[in-house]
């Protein structure tokens, strides 16, 4: 499945804005998480904002701002045996910086390898430890012999500002689906950058169309980001329905979902259904308050229905936080089927409705009205008859689409066909929405998918 859907567009073009945005060294402030954020804007209108250095957002502090030109460590030879300029994974985001010139001992407390992976460059942090410090691969490490080193890390540490990006994509009704992604991983393709190409791709999809929802997609440094675009936007809490947290969406990895904290959310059902009905190997687990930003939208004070889809989740991820999350990592096609699910999930909260019926007194007679004709000559002739019925049945105002479908066993997308049918006779009314600006009768049923040249 996964070989047919390499040449798809979509896949392809998520994977060159993954290369185009890989050798950009971004951290949780700074000009590198700027550049991403204004790349991304050429492909869908997003909003950046800036938060100041030092402004408080519940119990923490925005930090300040990070930028760094170069850094290395040279032999006594001249020679960098340790290169920013070869990866930007070489140096601890966040280090403060130094010139100096120190002895191995002195220098191996400030380095970082990983010997059960003695080839890779690990990722390291620092966001809130004044400190400094690289990271090498374990096998650069024990090749280093007895010398004097000229140790420099070209940085700054000061007041600025916090950047993220949001777009807001405008529906029939105020209620909102929040899609986060963080921006903040150097050149880590999986954790990073898959999420922000799907969920580039997907806003750039929906822009374009006729929503019931509004959607909101925020670009976000981890943690820290989502802890300030929540204290930010406290008032805007209870407009957000539903949620997702794109992360991990590039590996070859099956899905899984990660469970929002309520649990039985209208979201959990709803992604719980599209990954059974796709008919492939899935995992679904419960919340817990670790993780990606999830946790942060998830926090008791907050509460959101806000659950995270992924393919392999970041702890069971072998090449997680490494030089080994790179471009041959992630495939064209791992993207689309990403892209597909999420926009699976979609058309279902778009459809998901409550209906009336309007001859709720035994069966309408449906021949009369040319439904039994209108899927007389189709293949699934019982399962699509079915559904009229269900629907039918539970349309009471008390049982959503995703409910009936449920409850028949059938799949959501028929069920919500078998409504649409319904509808057009005179046998259904929706529940109409109070908040609707609006109405949109039949959204979100198909997309033209546009490529790179046409954006």
């Amino acid at each position: 499945m996964f070989e047919a859907a390499e040449a798809d567009a979509p896949g392809q073009d998520m994977h060159r804005l993954i290369t185009q945005l890989y050798p950009i060294c971004r951290s949780i402030t700074g000009d590198g998480l700027r550049t991403t954020l204004r790349i991304i804007q050429e492909v869908i209108p997003l909003k950046i904002q800036e938060v100041p250095s030092g402004t408080k957002v519940f119990d923490w502090i925005v930090p300040k701002e990070w930028n760094i030109r170069d850094a290395f460590i040279k032999n006594s030879k001249g020679k960098r045996v340790v290169d920013f300029q070869k990866s930007n994974l070489h140096v601890v985001s966040y280090s403060q910086p130094i010139s100096a010139i120190m002895s191995l001992d002195d220098l191996k407390p400030h380095l970082f390898s990983d010997p059960q992976h003695p080839d890779w460059v690990p990722y390291r942090t620092s966001y809130y430890n004044e400190m400094w410090g690289f990271c090498l691969s374990h096998r650069a490490l024990e090749a280093l012999g007895e010398d004097r080193y000229e140790v420099r890390i070209d940085s700054s540490l000061t007041d600025g500002a916090l950047s993220y990006g949001e777009c807001v994509i405008p529906g029939a009704v105020d209620d909102e689906v929040l899609i986060s992604c963080h921006v903040c991983h150097p050149s880590l393709c999986n954790d990073n950058l898959s999420g922000i190409a799907v969920a580039t791709e997907l806003a750039r999809r929906l822009v374009r169309l006729r929503l019931h929802y509004t959607y909101r997609f925020i670009f976000i440094p981890g943690t820290i980001g989502a802890i300030t675009w929540l204290a930010r936007n406290e008032e805007r809490l209870p407009s957000i329905k539903h949620g997702l947290v794109a992360a991990n969406l590039g590996d070859p990895g099956h899905m899984h979902y990660k469970r929002s904290r309520r649990g039985s959310a209208e979201i959990d059902r709803v992604v719980e259904h599209v990954l059974r009905r796709q008919g492939e190997d899935f995992t679904v687990i419960d919340f817990s308050p670790y993780g990606y930003d999830e946790r942060q939208f998830c926090s008791p004070g907050i509460n959101l229905p806000v659950g995270s889809l992924t393919r392999t989740p970041y702890d069971q991820l072998r090449e997680y936080h490494s030089s080994a999350d790179n471009l041959d990592l992630v495939r064209a096609s791992f993207l689309a089927h990403s892209l597909e699910t999420y926009w699976a999930v979609i058309q279902v909260l778009e459809r998901n409705r409550r209906y009336l019926n309007l001859q709720p007194k035994c069966e309408p007679q449906l021949g009369r009205r040319g439904l039994y004709d209108l899927i007389g000559g189709r293949t699934d002739k019982r399962q699509r008859e079915m559904a009229l019925l269900w629907v039918l049945n539970l349309s009471d105002g008390d049982h959503c689409l995703l409910d009936i479908a449920e409850r028949s066993g059938l799949d959501f997308q028929v069920v919500a066909d078998a409504a649409a049918a319904l509808m057009r006779c005179d046998l259904l009314t929706p529940v109409r929405d109070k908040s609707a600006k609006a109405e949109v009768d039949n959204p979100v049923v198909g997309w033209r998918s546009l490529t790179l040249a046409e954006r």
